[in-house]
């Protein structure tokens, strides 16, 4: 099978289009004919050597269909989405024709979407419904905080928010970038998002429910300052770096009453904790169809053209998801 492999740690050009060996599926695996996939920040870590000792074949998310199922629980050509489950970290991932998937990592879907835009939406809505609905536990009415909403899981975080009756206020960098917010359902738009809380001082003078932040370690003491008493922030991204927090003295630092968590995808969908059958993923995909979420990637590229595709990721320029159609 032809195959996307990180030939060494370093930047783009050190992904390579080579040939491998199509992977033999073992029990409790689907083996999936990968259409399109999407692609995610954790995979420029990858790549570059940061996280360490990864897999050759990276990719962490994959829409397609099914090629073989040992057990017999998926029919063959049944179209799926998969995301996680160790890929493209301690196995090979979706950058490649075939990539074998634990059971539980695989979700089957009906849906005449086309195969790019299917592709947009695994991990991002994913990861995006289990932070709003899960650790936010956002009820209709409440006013919703979103932090780097220009990126890929925000954009899915403003339309199941949307969805779910909740008012949301988005935070960008870029003053350009503002409209596309309001389309999606932002009721305000923060450019520049320092000193939120006194930002945030008209919309919600006691604080917001909620603050969804996906800029990291960085933002996350002032996403704390800007919730009321009983107000819930979810750390769910590191848009503006993975750096550990060098201190953290709860009771002195963080607001009396706040509620503070965090979710990394990566280490727990398809586990007990967090099966995939918890997000309706049906839903989701419909949605989409239906135009109820305005969730079509913002860039396709071809197989050929990784290296391209993750430069435009690397600058933060794509203006939502990318994604490689085979």
């Amino acid at each position: 099978m032809r195959a996307i492999i990180i030939t060494r740690p370093g930047a783009a050009e050190v992904l390579s289009l080579s040939e491998r060996p199509r992977p033999d599926p073992r029990s409790g695996e689907i083996l999936i004919a990968v259409k399109a996939f999407g692609l995610n920040r954790a995979e420029l870590y990858f790549r570059s050597g940061a996280w360490g000792k990864v897999a050759e074949i990276s990719g962490i998310e994959c829409a397609g269909s099914v090629e073989a199922d040992l057990e017999g629980g998926f029919a063959p050509g049944q179209k799926v989405i998969a995301l996680m489950g160790g890929m493209g970290r301690t196995r090979n991932g979706s950058y490649a024709e075939f990539v074998s998937v634990p059971r539980e990592n695989v979700v089957a879907i009906d849906t005449d979407l086309p195969w790019e835009e299917l592709a947009a939406l695994p991990e991002s809505y994913a990861t995006a419904w289990t932070c709003l609905v899960g650790n936010l536990q956002l009820a209709p009415g409440q006013t919703l905080v979103i932090r780097g909403a220009t990126s890929a899981l925000g954009q899915a975080a403003l339309n199941i928010a949307r969805g779910l009756g909740v008012r949301t206020v988005a935070t960008t960098r870029r003053r350009d970038r503002a409209d596309m917010l309001y389309r999606l359902g932002a009721a305000h738009v923060i450019v520049g998002g320092n000193e939120l809380a006194a930002k945030l001082h008209d919309i919600a003078p006691t604080g917001v429910d909620a603050v969804l932040d996906l800029i990291g370690t960085t933002t996350v003491f002032d996403s704390l300052a800007a919730v009321r008493r009983g107000g819930r922030v979810c750390l769910a991204g590191f848009l503006g770096g993975g750096a550990p927090l060098p201190q953290f003295d709860p009771v002195f630092q963080m607001p009396s009453g706040a509620h503070l968590s965090a979710f990394a995808s990566a280490l727990v969908f398809g586990t007990q904790d967090y099966p995939l059958s918890e997000i309706p993923f049906q839903q989701i995909a419909d949605n989409a169809a239906r135009g109820l979420y305005q969730a079509k990637p913002a860039r396709v590229f071809r197989f050929e053209d990784i290296q391209a595709a993750h430069r435009l990721m690397e600058t933060d320029e794509a203006g939502g998801k990318v994604v490689v159609h085979m």
